[in-house]
């Protein structure tokens, strides 16, 4: 028996933020059931028992306890599992750091970048609405002003929380991957320090395997329609 079920959804990026944290540790001791979003399962029975909103992610335990919220669950599993994507409890200079960084993230960057998935991503993929343009540029706006000081903070330092890679840089990542694929790739590659940055949580062995593999189901989807 896996240690929990992990319940998703294929394009949700809140669902790869937690299946990016569980590959980079390398762990597999996890059975993943996708929640079709376009039966609209989400809004089940079953899920909304899971979880209230009728979304996704949520983490089920055989002894019955379930988290939701993909940055939750994160820290949980990295607690949990002793993943070593957590500043320790003992240096609180670094657990401060961390959830400034957290914070940032949170407040400055999911927003946007959410709204463009959500414009030029989920709404022609998976619901067949028409894009609105002029939210994607008021949000690419937001972003860039985003990263323009990211760009400066970067130059100082490795990664969002200091120079260790942790969860903060996770969370990053499946809004930027969602960048690329839509087009905005050049909010990223064209500011040095950001794109490092990316290059070095990108190309991290477990990451990058999940994300070439991701391409290879999305491609073959798309091949077989």
């Amino acid at each position: 028996m896996p240690a929990f079920t992990l319940y998703g959804a294929r394009g949700s990026s809140n669902s790869d933020r937690v299946r990016l944290s569980l590959a980079d540790a390398g762990f597999t001791d996890f059975e993943l059931v996708m929640v079709d979003f376009r039966k609209g399962e989400q809004k089940s029975k079953e899920n909304m028992q899971r979880h209230p909103w009728g979304k996704v992610p949520t983490i089920a335990f055989p002894n019955g306890f379930t988290l939701y919220e993909s940055r939750a669950i994160c820290k949980y599993l990295a607690r949990k599992f002793s993943f070593p994507l957590l500043p320790p409890d003992s240096d609180i200079e670094a657990t401060a750091l961390f959830d400034q960084a957290e914070g940032v993230e949170t407040s400055y960057f999911a927003e946007p970048a959410a709204r463009i998935s959500f414009e030029r991503f989920a709404k022609p993929k998976f619901l067949g609405l028409p894009t609105d343009e002029a939210a994607v540029s008021a949000a690419v706006k937001s972003l860039e002003a985003f990263l323009d000081v990211a760009e400066g903070l970067l130059s100082q330092r490795d990664y969002m929380a200091g120079n260790d890679f942790t969860l903060v840089d996770i969370y990053y990542i499946p809004l930027v991957q969602r960048l690329f694929v839509v087009g905005f790739d050049d909010l990223i590659v064209s500011r040095k320090a950001v794109n490092a940055w990316w290059t070095r949580c990108s190309t991290r062995p477990g990451i990058q395997k999940m994300l070439d593999a991701d391409k290879q189901a999305a491609a073959a989807a798309a091949a077989g329609r």
